[in-house]
């Protein structure tokens, strides 16, 4: 059954019994489980020590700790303890009532989480969480639901970080091209000349900028998170009150310390974003024989950067926790309560990375690649085609990156055999179907720190988000059409960005029109 199209039967049941269900850890469990009979032909004994195997690999490998999953589930760790001195310090309710006497309109609240997670560009892992951290205290005072929360942080994240060459990503991707356009001799194009011109191409992620934007000024509140929106607004739960075992949320754990000041919650987080650019380079420096900014952020450690930023700014929030005067809570039930947040986030991510090892056995993502390669159409067509292919891999894989190993070498093959002129836009397609199958995707480790940036049910975020990447998806489809026929980077560019605000105002007018009636 594997590379074939059985192949797709795991990943298909998994999404199908999460949007049906609701409940992710059993989704995904089912999904582990029937994959891994499909991989020993239904022999349990097999199945089962397939099963042991792709767990306990998550921890240790052949070459030993598997340290970057280690450092990840980590810094997770860390977020949740810096999150809970930041309340229990009252550093969060005195950010809120900061902010609420300057930022005056539920509107702005949103406008200004788009615009942070614009500019926390380096690595789409940091910019979650970190957004997070910061919006969370001002959303909540205007009542933005959670579910929105995440969908700002998830729709910006990837989105500006794909599009940025002094990104992780755009470090890797850069890398990708470079050793493609050797393999297939291209040598009129250097691999960051290339992924320049790719940027204005990549007509998904536009889009979703855009329409993060538009969503947050016009109340753009659509499909599932309408009702999030009306229940935070009329009600003022931020929450699903049926919604158990919330990632990165307190609840009301902790009674914030009257004494509480903006800089217990500032200091800390900055220090969080400091330390953990200062280690990206620092690593990515040492591990580079040429040091150059795009070099080092090709090779910079994410993973032990962020688990030194997390390090350091537990250290700082504990201090300031302990500087105050008679705190209301010790020390140790902070860490206990902090560790207890960021469990239903790790436990989704261990099954996420599970899944993800048994379709990848499966070869799921290389069937859908051959599929790519077998047909015979009008060249034209190319870029929609690689764009819908790769969301496809994106979306049952969770994974860009790996979508963006398998895609991207077929892409250039393919263009550079049928037509030489495609290459660009078959490129930036993939990478932009690569994001929308990620955004859709349950099991995308960026979704779900997503929702933990967020203090957000994980399925809530996936089921409100998907009808705005959705609309992002059709405009870049049409765009994608429109490159591939016309050759006009200008007019499809032009396209997307008139398509994406015709459609936000149309939505804005009837929702407006809906709420007068």
């Amino acid at each position: 059954m594997e590379g074939t199209i059985y192949s797709l039967i795991p990943a298909l049941l998994m999404l199908v019994l999460v949007l049906l269900t609701k409940r992710v850890l059993l989704s995904l469990g089912i999904g582990i489980i029937v994959g891994a009979l499909f991989i020993h032909d239904f022999n349990l004994l097999g199945s089962v020590n397939e099963i042991w195997i792709v767990f306990y690999q998550i921890f240790y490998t052949s070459e030993g700790l598997n340290v970057g999953n280690l450092l990840l589930l980590g810094f997770l760790l860390l977020l949740g303890i810096t999150t809970a001195f930041l309340t229990a310090s009252g550093g969060s309710s005195a950010f809120g009532e900061f902010m609420i006497k300057r930022v005056k309109t539920r509107a702005g609240a949103q406008v200004m989480t788009a615009v942070l997670g614009v500019i926390i560009f380096i690595d789409d892992y940091f910019n979650a969480l970190a957004v997070g951290q910061i919006a969370r205290p001002l959303t909540d005072r205007h009542k933005v639901s959670r579910a929105k929360l995440a969908y700002y942080i998830d729709s910006t994240s990837a989105p500006v970080t794909v599009l940025s060459p002094i990104s992780s990503w755009g470090a890797y991707i850069i890398g990708v091209l470079g050793s493609l356009f050797v393999a297939n001799g291209i040598t009129d194009l250097q691999p960051l000349e290339a992924f320049v011109k790719m940027i204005p191409l990549n007509f998904y992620a536009i889009g979703a900028l855009i329409l993060v934007f538009f969503t947050a000024y016009l109340k753009m509140d659509i499909g599932p998170m309408r009702a999030h929106e009306k229940r935070a607004v009329e009600k003022g739960e931020l929450i699903d009150p049926e919604e158990k075992n919330i990632p990165g949320d307190l609840g009301e754990v902790f009674q914030p310390h009257k004494n509480g000041k903006l800089y217990h919650l500032l200091v800390p987080i900055i220090v969080l974003v400091i330390g953990t650019v200062v280690a990206m380079i620092v690593t990515g420096a040492k591990a580079s024989s040429d040091v150059t900014l795009l070099n080092i952020f090709a090779n910079t450690n994410v993973n032990l950067s962020l688990f030194i930023g997390g390090v350091l700014a537990v250290v700082i929030a504990l201090i300031f926790h302990l500087l105050l005067s008679q705190p209301r809570v010790n020390s140790f039930k902070i860490f206990v309560e902090g560790i207890k947040t960021m469990l239903p986030a790790i436990y989704i991510l261990l099954l996420a990375w599970m899944i993800g090892a048994i379709i990848d056995t499966l070869g799921t993502g290389n069937y859908l690649a051959e599929l790519v390669e077998r047909m015979s159409i009008d060249s034209a067509f190319l870029p929609v085609i690689f764009f819908l292919i790769a969301s496809l891999m994106a979306l049952a894989t969770g994974t860009s990156w790996g979508t963006f190993g398998i895609m991207l070498p077929i892409a250039a093959e393919i263009t550079v055999i049928t037509d030489v002129s495609l290459l660009l836009p078959s490129l930036a397609a993939v990478l932009a179907g690569s994001v929308f199958g990620d955004h859709c995707s349950p099991i995308s480790d960026t979704t779900i720190l997503s929702s933990t940036g967020a203090g957000s049910n994980h399925i809530a975020h996936v089921l409100t988000q998907l009808p705005y990447a959705c609309i992002a998806a059709l405009v870049g489809c049409v765009s994608f059409i429109v490159i591939g026929f016309s050759g006009s980077i200008l007019l499809s560019l032009l396209l997307t960005i008139v398509l994406i605000i015709a459609v936000s105002l149309f939505i804005h007018f009837i929702n407006k029109t809906t709420t007068t009636i």
